[in-house]
């Protein structure tokens, strides 16, 4: 033990004769010295070494615990005190004192290690998809059933990501993705899909029938063949609004060899339930639209004809949060959660 006392005291002695030639010892000297590094010059592990010292009041002990040579450790809190033009510490043989300044550096070094470390902790957390941002674009009644249900356990899951929702058509929805404004979205596909560089997934899809109220005549009936409809005003929603299932129904009659008569093309799909409601014509919707409480009776077409729901994404822009989202759907599509019964 002497030996390792005698050992301290020979180090100290030697860093505080190194000290006294290299240093400035009053402010004066420190105010009129020569070339100052520059505060670039330091980095984490000057602070690391600093912060060390300030604590242990000792450059031995501080050694020890950082596991460095001491002159290593001397040198460093050295080039801390040139580049901010000011001691941090007072050194004499027996003791290691804080300056004023020091205390200030020792406080500030602290938050700066912890804001750090909390740094370190939110690349990590953003890496694995547990942090960050999900812009998400989605079209109203076809995500009705399950958008609630699936973004609460999304949240259950990644508390941390911050999840933004746009409501539009589809095809503001896919201009939306590939101008960058959304990470996905929740649509239907547009012609132009292919030449957006958008990658999709598809969740199902959905049929289309006739929605006509209780009373009316081809309530009765299971299915509707398309040529039923030829004497019948059709309300079907505007082409801007919803091109996938516009085309759709056009397809439909044309194939079937009429020209539909449509009586109204609505920009809303409750706008399209409200016309049936007052008996102005016959709705062509897709399944989606019929949820309970709903006074109206949907009819399948036949043959049948179906618009498809997908989850869209841009194929140059996948970040971890959108990752997440999109494995939690296909686990939902697997074990049949989506659309319950």
């Amino acid at each position: 033990m002497a030996s390792d006392s005698r050992g301290d005291a020979q180090s100290e002695n030697r860093e505080k004769q190194t000290l006294n030639c290299q240093l400035p010892t009053t402010s004066a000297q420190w105010a009129l010295g020569g070339s100052t590094p520059t505060f670039t010059s330091m980095d984490l592990r000057h602070l690391r070494y600093f912060q060390a010292v300030a604590e242990e009041l000792s450059f031995s002990r501080a050694a020890k615990r950082l596991r460095i040579a001491q002159p290593a450790l001397s040198r460093a809190v050295q080039e801390v005190e040139a580049a901010l033009g000011a001691p941090m510490l007072e050194r004499n043989r027996r003791t290691v004192r804080l300056t004023p300044a020091g205390q200030v550096l020792l406080h500030e070094t602290g938050i700066v290690f912890e804001r750090w470390d909390e740094a370190l902790r939110r690349v990590k957390r953003t890496a694995a998809g547990e942090e960050g941002e999900l812009r998400l674009g989605y079209i109203g009644p076809p995500t009705q059933a399950f958008l609630g249900r699936l973004l609460s356990e999304y949240r259950r899951r990644y508390p941390r990501v911050s999840i933004h929702l746009e409501e539009r058509t589809p095809e503001r929805v896919w201009e939306m993705l590939a101008k960058g404004r959304l990470a996905a979205a929740l649509t239907r596909p547009v012609m132009t899909t292919e030449d957006l560089g958008l990658r999709t997934l598809l969740l199902r899809n959905e049929r289309l029938g006739a929605i006509v109220p209780g009373h009316h005549s081809l309530a009765k009936r299971r299915t509707l063949r398309w040529k039923d409809l030829a004497p019948e005003p059709l309300i079907v929603l505007a082409r801007r609004e919803g091109v996938g299932l516009h085309d759709a129904v056009l397809a439909g009659c044309r194939q079937a060899g009429f020209l539909p008569r449509i009586a109204h093309t609505p920009s809303l799909v409750g706008t399209v339930l409200s016309y049936v409601e007052a008996g102005a014509g016959v709705g062509i919707v897709a399944e989606c639209v019929i949820t309970p409480g709903v006074p109206l009776r949907f009819v399948p077409l036949q043959p049948e004809s179906s618009v498809p729901l997908v989850l869209a994404w841009p194929e140059d822009m996948d970040p971890p949060p959108v990752q997440r989202f999109r494995e939690l759907i296909q686990e939902w599509l697997a074990e049949k959660k989506l659309w319950m019964r």
